[in-house]
């Protein structure tokens, strides 16, 4: 089982695909059993050459890819320059089964198209999805919804094209082909073993509560008292460093999996506060809540963006089995420097705990990755897949 990555900086468009094309496979040393490509939005609108170009200098045509605001590769996080990264797996035995999924709106409601004949039953034992969205053409969520109905206990980890800020402005890629909707994926199976990390960048604060009244995504009662009245007795506890998180980057993380004693950082899905009504007590979140689910206050800082990660990193590392061999980063376009006082944050955390193993991702649009054994589209996240012989 091999891996490879590269990634090239030259601004011209075929120039830094052949180039990191070359350099991988030169890695590589044989011809890949699947590809992955990224690119700077700045090359998106040659996608179609991108394309065809990456499968001649490979020699195969199981490839996806799609458009960045800003591209990664290993060590390096390049931040709305020019960039072309390039992420290559030869691993016999292994199935990458590459799809185009598109949505389509029906009398019945929406349907998603394009799944194999082969997937229509049981899917292989230990199988995953890699996946790529385009965010204004794609219903993720409700995907993923379905999927965690469906298919139960079945990862999906990736993220959505970004560097477009309006609908037909990113793009995907599958094969020699170039779309602007819809979803490229692969959904892979065999001898490789799937880690997946989902780093939040939130810490919690207080103490969990039992939501006793809710109505869609309004919090009104937290533990028979008003949400707000909740938070404000927690506030005035806090440090004034605290006390400034909460003005600032306050956050709700509701408990996936409710079978625990006790919770703990990343047993939480996390979700923005959008909203507080003083004449109710009430709290709104980005999310559905409902009544008898546990939820608890958190707060977002480059401190706790950066020791979660290095904390999910660490359990990874250490678990038993091979040592990981390769690994593929989604990172919310609100992280990089526009979250940490350096460059390169996520990629150089990976390059720590991981060792210098083929990497390549993309700052995305919304990030794809499993908490609590569910699959979820986050934000301000670094999703990753990290690959190792099972």
């Amino acid at each position: 089982m091999r891996f490879a990555s590269s990634l090239s900086q030259n601004a011209n468009t075929l120039s830094a695909v052949r180039e990191a094309c070359s350099a991988a496979l030169e890695q590589l040393g044989t011809t890949p059993d699947l590809a992955v490509i990224f690119f700077s939005a700045t090359h998106a609108p040659q996608a179609d050459r991108i394309a065809i170009a990456a499968c001649d200098c490979l020699g195969t045509d199981n490839l996806l890819g799609c458009s960045g605001e800003s591209i990664i590769g290993v060590r390096r996080e390049i931040e709305r320059e020019p960039a072309v990264s390039v992420w290559l797996a030869s691993w016999p035995g292994v199935a990458a089964n590459s799809m185009l999924l598109t949505f389509e709106r029906t009398p019945e409601g929406g349907v998603i198209q394009g799944w194999s004949d082969e997937l229509s039953e049981q899917w292989p034992a230990e199988s995953f999805l890699l996946l790529l969205g385009e965010p204004f053409s794609f219903p993720t969520e409700q995907l993923l919804e379905r999927m965690n109905e469906d298919r139960a206990g079945v990862p999906i980890i990736g993220g959505m094209a970004s560097g477009g800020h309006d609908p037909g402005g990113n793009r995907l890629i599958r094969g020699r082909e170039a779309f602007a909707e819809g979803a490229v994926a692969a959904l892979i199976h065999g001898p490789v073993r799937l880690d997946t990390v989902v780093s939040q960048g939130c810490r919690p604060i207080g103490r969990p509560y039992v939501v006793t009244r809710a109505e869609r995504n309004v919090i009104h009662e937290l533990g028979g008292k008003p949400a707000l009245l909740q938070l404000k007795e927690l506030f005035d506890q806090l440090p004034t460093r605290e006390q400034i998180l909460v003005q600032r980057h306050l956050h709700v993380g509701r408990v996936v999996s409710e079978y625990r004693e006790k919770f703990e950082q990343g047993d939480f899905l996390i979700r923005n506060v959008i909203g507080i009504d003083p004449g109710e007590g009430a709290i709104a979140i980005g999310d559905y809540i409902r009544t008898g689910q546990t939820v608890q206050f958190h707060v977002r800082d480059q401190e706790a963006a950066d020791g979660e990660l290095k904390q999910l990193l660490s359990g990874v590392q250490s678990s038993e089995g091979p040592a990981p061999a390769a690994a593929l980063l989604f990172s919310c376009n609100g992280r990089g420097t526009n979250m940490f006082s350096g460059p390169d944050h996520d990629a150089l955390a990976i390059d720590r705990a991981l060792g210098s193993v083929p990497l390549a991702g993309f700052f995305a649009q919304g990030e794809i990755g499993p908490i609590g054994g569910q699959n979820f589209l986050h934000g301000f996240t670094a999703s990753i897949a990290i690959f190792r012989p099972r």
